[in-house]
């Protein structure tokens, strides 16, 4: 139903299954809506009981009336794209369906969170007459070749990204891409935990649940590894679909030896994997806003859409 529907990673069972073995976020329930016409499958949603449904703090900022109540949410906070893996138009079955189950729960709100404005979903919730609230915007561009890629963008950004691999080369740092069960995923947890820190949401990953959860994903992660001199100074998750390429989630110490950003060394490590694997859409996640745009991402606006049991 996934793959029939073009639902993004978030949604392949191997994803699903690894957030049950080692939730990221705290959910008092977790479980899928299944809708059937007779024997055939037609719809899938996987749905999150959640009493602190905040852990970037967007939700209250676009609804202050969810502050201390429990809302059933579409999907986790670790999906930036909300889908319903669909081949039949089931968005009022659904609606009923997560309506009597928020009752059940004892849920205050419930509904969708992280629908891109516009997109298939995001019409159809309007035209049920539901209003949106933006919460956040998530980057995405196109791709076809690396050169084809740096030829869109401006001067400056095209000359910042060769010079940082070249400055980078010469001080000794080394990549390499690897499957999560030769990754150093503890090293990275670490990293991650610690770049996350200085965002003020270090609990986006916490340690041996993300380890755990990183190497559930199997072959929808790949992992890339910057080292100098052998030590760790960027690391990022990402994880590939059909069509696209997610930069999930990365780790950077910008504590290094020489004139070059580890950062940068580990996007563009990232788009040229993304086109090695014949992907054509490099999703760059949210936030980092001023970067995404300098380096030819544009934005998908995210809105929630929640409805009061």
């Amino acid at each position: 139903m996934v793959h029939a529907s073009g639902a993004p990673v978030f949604y392949e069972h191997a994803y699903v299954h690894a957030y049950e073995q080692a939730p990221l976020t705290n959910a008092d329930y977790s479980g899928c809506f299944v809708v059937r016409d007779g024997e055939k499958l037609v719809a899938v949603l996987p749905v999150y009981l959640q009493s602190e449904a905040n852990p970037l703090r967007r939700l209250h900022e676009a609804y202050p009336e969810t502050l201390g109540q429990t809302v059933l949410l579409s999907h986790t906070w670790h999906c930036y794209d909300a889908h319903v893996p669909a081949t039949a138009d089931v968005l009022p079955r659904l609606l009923d369906a997560m309506t009597h189950a928020a009752s059940v729960f004892g849920a205050h709100w419930y509904g969708f969170v992280n629908v891109e404005r516009g997109n298939a979903l995001s019409r159809q919730l309007r035209a049920a007459g539901l209003p949106a609230r933006h919460l956040t915007d998530r980057w995405a561009t196109g791709l076809t070749t690396y050169e084809h890629y740096l030829a869109g963008l401006g001067t400056r950004a095209r000359a910042n990204l060769r010079r940082n691999e070249r400055r980078s080369r010469e001080a000794g740092v080394t990549i390499e891409v690897l499957p999560v069960d030769h990754a150093a995923l503890d090293e990275i947890s670490l990293l991650c935990t610690k770049t996350a820190t200085r965002f003020d949401t270090s609990d986006f990953y916490p340690g041996s649940t993300f380890t755990k959860f990183v190497l559930a994903l199997g072959g929808l992660a790949h992992v890339i590894e910057v080292r100098q001199h052998g030590r760790l100074v960027a690391a990022g998750v990402c994880l590939a679909d059909a069509t696209r390429f997610h930069t999930w989630t990365c780790g950077v110490d910008y504590a290094v030896d020489g004139r070059y950003s580890p950062y940068g060394v580990l996007f563009a490590e990232s788009v040229k994997l993304a086109i090695r694997l014949g992907k054509t859409t490099l999703e760059g996640g949210r936030g980092n806003a001023d970067f995404q745009r300098r380096h030819g991402l544009s934005p998908r606006h995210l809105d929630a859409v929640l409805i009061q049991t």
